[in-house]
């Protein structure tokens, strides 16, 4: 029997098994993702070799590490309106080659200027490459199971950050703080080939874009040979339509509501995450704890991810609202309790890691979440925007503790006043959930075609 002359190219993914072509761009946007996380937490490691080799006092240090946070944000930012633009695939390769080129280039560092300079350059890199390597796994995803596929992916970063820690534990000592930076220049300029010569357009970019009849073939039919013989392709959005593109689409009236809470939701995660692996270490420190059972401890924080992937099962059956802002308000509750386990180390253990798996799966379901709330024209900007303002999440949450020790609060003080970031998420998503209640049908639908 003939395949039919029209293929409408979701309906086409979802119909499919998940293919070897559908893993490999797994694969790949997995390793972009853990190294984000081996970046982000290398950094920290590498950070007292530079006060002995170039005899720079501490606070000389906020510099570079606040600067990959800077350009992350930059990059993220400046990167989805071009993603929508120029395409998924120009700005990953593009990305990785901007981050692979500058970390390896700090590795050759003089001064702490210049490694600041390229740490940043890195930053943006990074802040590129990830929510286009969201937005492309999201398009090439069956709807069934897009959330949990995407923070499977997420998972990266948590191994990332575990993976970065140990490595560079081991490496400075045996071959110096540079060589963690060469590794973190090196691999992704390995990726970068196969992502080069492998990895093809998203096809609902390339439909929505009406790029060549060829071309879209050619990457359905590496999903299943029944494409060969399609001559129109049509793809249906669930999403709203505008007729803008890019951040008109994010900041439209139609959106507008929802792109500030996911803003909010992003930002005010990020304010519990990087407070907490910041400065839980020296809180739990000063609180009586050794110090090396204060690090044992806080490193369980981080290692939380694996609940992402039960979130986005979640997801992909209930409300994804409700599912990812319950995670937030339990997150809130989980890190007051930190705040009242003081001096009762198997409570201590208990909730930190309970918070780190809560946390963690919020967080980690967020890409997902936004990447299924915009319709392509606006994907990669909707996406790229909400992970680059809450970015200054980050930035803002390290202030936030510093400040509040600066005012002598107590331990449990400051990881209540942490706590409140957890319930504005939540808030934020409900309302999010308020202001367009209504299931994404077939009656929001727009069918769009290409072919010839």
């Amino acid at each position: 029997m003939d395949q039919p002359r029209a293929v409408d190219v979701q309906t086409f993914i979802n119909e499919h098994p998940f293919s070897p072509f559908q893993w490999f761009i797994f694969a790949i946007c997995f390793v972009i993702v853990l190294l984000d996380g081996f970046d982000t937490a290398a950094i920290g490691f590498i950070a007292p070799s530079l006060l002995g080799e170039w005899g720079i006092a501490k606070p000389a240090l906020a510099p570079v590490l606040s600067a990959a946070l800077f350009g992350l944000a930059c990059g993220a930012l400046a990167s989805g309106p071009l993603s929508d633009r120029l395409g998924r695939r120009a700005m990953l390769v593009g990305s990785v080659l901007l981050f692979g080129v500058t970390c390896l280039g700090s590795a050759f560092s003089t001064s702490i200027s210049e490694l600041t300079w390229l740490r940043f350059i890195t930053g943006v890199g990074l802040g590129a490459a990830m929510p286009n390597a969201v937005t492309m796994m999201g398009e090439y995803c069956p709807d069934r199971n897009r959330a949990t596929v995407i923070n499977l992916m997420f998972c990266g970063f948590p191994l990332g950050a575990a993976c970065g820690g140990f490595l560079a534990a081991w490496m400075i000592p045996h071959f110096g703080w540079r060589s963690v930076l060469v590794l973190g220049g090196i691999t992704p300029l390995v990726l970068a080939v196969p992502l080069f010569l492998r990895m093809p357009e998203s096809v609902r970019y390339m439909v929505a874009n009406q790029r060549p009849v060829e071309r879209i073939r050619a990457a359905l039919a590496r999903i299943s040979p029944d494409a060969a013989k399609a001559q129109v392709f049509t793809m249906t959005e669930h999403a709203p339509q505008t007729q803008s593109k890019g951040l008109g689409v994010v900041l439209s009236p139609m959106y507008l509501v929802g792109s500030v809470m996911l803003w909010v939701a992003y930002f005010m995660g990020l304010v519990i995450f990087y407070a907490s692996i910041n400065w839980m270490p020296l809180l739990l420190k000063d609180s009586g704890l050794t110090a090396s059972s204060a690090t044992l401890i806080s490193a369980l924080f981080p290692l939380g991810g694996v609940g992402a992937v039960l979130s986005g099962m979640l997801m992909d059956r209930f409300n994804a609202n409700r599912i990812i802002a319950a995670c937030y308000v339990l997150t809130a509750l989980s890190v007051w309790l930190i705040g009242q386990a003081a001096g009762n180390v198997a409570l201590l253990v208990l909730v930190v890691f309970v918070a780190g798996v809560l946390m963690n799966t919020a967080q980690s379901s967020m890409p997902a979440l936004a990447a299924a709330f915009y319709p392509t024209q606006g994907r990669g900007t909707g996406v790229a925007w909400m992970l680059g303002i809450g970015r200054f999440g980050g930035i803002a949450g390290s202030f936030l503790v510093a400040e509040l020790a600066r005012r002598h609060v107590t331990f449990a003080g400051i990881f209540a006043t942490v706590a409140v970031a957890g319930l504005i998420a939540g808030a934020a998503l409900l309302i999010k959930q308020a202001a367009r209640p209504q299931a994404s049908g077939s009656s929001a639908a727009k069918t769009e075609s290409f072919g010839h």
